[in-house]
């Protein structure tokens, strides 16, 4: 008679959350870092999105903005973290707040995350798409750099990512752990060429202290201005949540996925510094930087192209766009977890379709959802003036960002009024919770308020060039489509949808054997 393997200590805590172990537990601690640090991506939101607090702030965002986000998204990370420990299931966010605060909470949250999911990856695949096709005319292959060419690229990047993912798990570990050594050594090829290889460079004085004014609000001035170029560096710090959603199939989740949102924070936050200043150091014209006619509506590309010769400009826009198609393919496979947990739980319409797993423990419906809902987000890309491209990518940023930072505040509130009744898991804050969630809280409510303003003053109606193609559509997507949540909430989901489905008794072995779970 062969006797049933005992369920480690991970299988043991999930099934204690209400769960079998369905997918498969094949990730060490390192890819569990490995796919958040993929995903923030400083080659990514560093570089693609650069442009937006180059216009709003100027030099100034890229030199004191990106520490001040830094700081203030640990705060964030490490309220996460705490939950992540107690909850190391792959729900994660809307798991937190349904066990936290109830149904209605995390019907709010899971809608929330899943729409900043699919935002960011479609913001992601765009923004490789823009390096992607400048890559593929450098090497020869002349597609041309306009913005039919990057709509055709990141639709083929999308596709590619989701065939990608549906191959296996261990596959998508293995592309993580190499990606994580590729930002790493990328940014320090940036830096060592950028520093060393430059034409010209700019001033400290430059750097530290050279203002854009963009706002053109009718107040605050470069001050305002420089909070909606903020925009850029907490782009950047999105995604981190993967670390929560790959618990279950993590080794040792309960501590991994809190130090992997930790470690990417902190690496990410140094790391991205360094890039950042390598590139405004190597400005060569402020004005033609910001100038649409020269680069282009992105200026990273621009500042590359006129820095260097052809060989060190190619080579870093290869090391960049290979980043950013890392970065891509482990947002969907963070998204569709995401996505796969939810509908588990019957909250998404087609519930058991798109939580369906193949033969390699993968929910290929979810990737496919994913990767479809990423395309169709960015359709406004084409349907704007093809010199307002770029408003469409930044609202594709504003959806992303917004949508994820209100699904991590939700449960940080609800741990907030537990207080000491809330059950700690390994890692944990102590008595610091209380200052790092408020911070943490305060800190979310400015930035979902900041970046659902344009950031081209033409989107402003009290503006004389006013127009509609340059109003941030972020703010509409996000009423139109919460809206539509809250209407079937009330009407409908508030009698069927009640939180996290227990797929294993709650005392209840998860081999299978009707023993207590602590027992």
């Amino acid at each position: 008679m062969t006797e049933t393997p005992s369920p480690s200590d991970d299988e043991r805590r999930l099934a204690e959350l209400g769960y079998k172990q369905d997918l498969a537990r094949s990730w060490s601690g390192f890819s569990n870092f490995a796919i958040s640090f993929t995903i923030v991506s400083i080659l990514t939101g560093g570089l693609a999105s650069y442009g937006i607090g180059l216009a709003n702030g100027g030099p100034i965002t890229m030199a004191w903005g990106w520490p001040l986000v830094s700081i203030m998204v640990l705060f964030v990370g490490l309220a996460m973290a705490e939950l992540a420990s107690a909850y190391p299931t792959s729900g994660g966010l809307y798991w937190w707040a349904s066990e936290l605060g109830g149904p209605v909470w995390g019907w709010f949250t899971g809608w929330f995350n899943l729409i900043g999911q699919i935002a960011v990856t479609a913001a992601i695949d765009y923004g490789a798409a823009i390096f992607t096709t400048v890559v593929l005319n450098v090497i020869g292959i002349d597609i041309g750099t306009d913005r039919t060419a990057i709509f055709l690229v990141f639709a083929a990047i999308l596709v590619l990512h989701a065939v990608l993912n549906v191959i296996g798990p261990h596959l998508s570990a293995v592309i993580n752990n190499i990606s994580a050594w590729w930002h790493v050594g990328g940014v320090a090829i940036f830096v060592l060429v950028l520093g060393f290889g430059a034409k010209n460079h700019q001033s400290v004085g430059f750097v530290f202290t050279e203002t854009v004014d963009n706002s053109a609000v009718g107040f605050g001035g470069v001050a305002f201005s420089f909070l909606l170029g903020l925009l850029h560096a907490q782009y950047t710090f999105t995604g981190y949540d993967a670390s929560a959603h790959m618990s279950e199939e993590t080794h040792d989740a309960a501590r991994a996925a809190a130090k992997g949102i930790i470690d990417t924070i902190l690496v990410s936050a140094v790391a991205g510094y360094l890039l950042i200043l390598a590139v405004t150091f190597a400005i060569p014209n402020l004005d033609d930087a910001l100038d649409p006619e020269k680069n282009s509506g992105y200026p990273v590309i621009y500042i590359l192209e006129n820095s260097l010769d052809s060989f060190w400009s190619g080579l870093l826009l290869i090391i960049a766009a290979v980043a950013q198609l890392f970065c891509g393919y482990a947002s969907v496979t963070s998204a569709s977890r995401m996505l796969f947990a939810f509908s588990r739980d019957g909250a998404v319409p087609g519930s058991a379709y798109w939580s369906k797993l193949s033969a390699k423990k993968v929910p290929v419906h979810a990737v496919l959802f994913i990767s479809f809902f990423a395309f169709v987000l960015l359709i406004p890309s084409m349907l704007v003036p093809a010199a307002n491209a770029p408003t469409a990518y930044a609202a594709a940023t504003s959806v992303a960002t917004i949508g994820l930072y209100i699904a991590y505040g939700i449960p940080i509130l609800l741990r907030q009024s537990h207080g000491s009744r809330f059950q700690t898991g390994p890692w944990q804050l102590g008595k610091w919770y209380r200052p790092v969630g408020i911070v943490a809280l305060a800190w979310i409510a400015v930035i979902s308020v900041l970046f659902i303003l344009p950031t081209d003053d033409r989107g402003y109606p009290w503006n004389n060039e006013f127009t509609w193609t340059t109003v941030n559509y972020a703010p509409l997507t996000l009423v139109g489509v919460v809206g539509a949540i809250a209407v079937w909430w009330f009407v409908s989901a508030r009698r069927w949808f009640t939180g996290p489905k227990r797929t294993v008794g709650e005392t209840t072995d998860p081999s299978g054997d009707e023993t207590p779970v602590n027992a």
